[in-house]
């Protein structure tokens, strides 16, 4: 199974995931967890031109969608591995909400794994903010706002659920484990 979680910064993603990670685990199930960019000489440089003060152009808009998509393309042989599952702290999904064209970055990644479950943690702006790091180009409000006005466009393309990710961590958990319970063989009514 291929659950991919998305959002915008400071949504909680990789804390979800490693959470996550040992319920599945604790369960009985294998999981491997999957990060984009990942830590390829191609995820390497994609994180080298994100803290670049030209990254939101037009043109390195561009550059980072044609590295995104050939960096998750490195991953798709993991993801044939049907006795795992994997986690993913974003997808070609993120490339969709931050990228534009959207019609070409469709149609760079139309080789890629499409998800079993895309599990998109809403965050208010306001809350986002203070809880991301600052460091690249894109963590502002207005940008991350029309980025999230993407995802919620997107999501509806997607087997999604929506979690309400201003909730606290233990309640944002608690949504997550039970959209992911019966797709996994879990007992949605079992968790706390």
């Amino acid at each position: 199974m291929y659950i991919i979680f998305e959002g915008i910064d400071g949504a909680g993603k990789s804390t979800q995931i490693e959470i996550i990670k040992k319920w599945l685990e604790d369960n009985g199930l294998e999981v491997e967890t999957l990060v984009e960019p990942t830590d390829s000489e191609i995820g390497v440089l994609i994180r080298k031109i994100l803290k670049r003060p030209d990254a939101a152009t037009d043109r390195m808009q561009k550059v980072l969608g044609l590295l995104f998509a050939a960096d998750r393309m490195l991953i798709m042989d993991k993801l044939e591995d049907d006795k795992k599952i994997f986690l993913s702290d974003r997808s070609f999904i993120s490339s969709l909400a931050y990228q534009e064209p959207q019609d070409w970055i469709g149609s760079l990644n139309k080789y890629v794994k499409k998800p079993d479950l895309v599990l998109l943690l809403d965050v208010d702006i306001k809350n986002s903010a203070l809880r991301f790091s600052g460091e690249d180009e894109f963590e502002n409000k207005e940008f991350l706002t029309k980025v999230r006005d993407n995802y919620l466009d997107i999501i509806k393309e997607f087997n999604h659920e929506i979690i309400n990710a201003n909730n606290g961590i233990n309640k944002v958990s608690s949504d997550v484990k039970k959209a992911i319970a019966s797709k996994v063989g879990l007992c949605r009514d079992c968790i706390e």
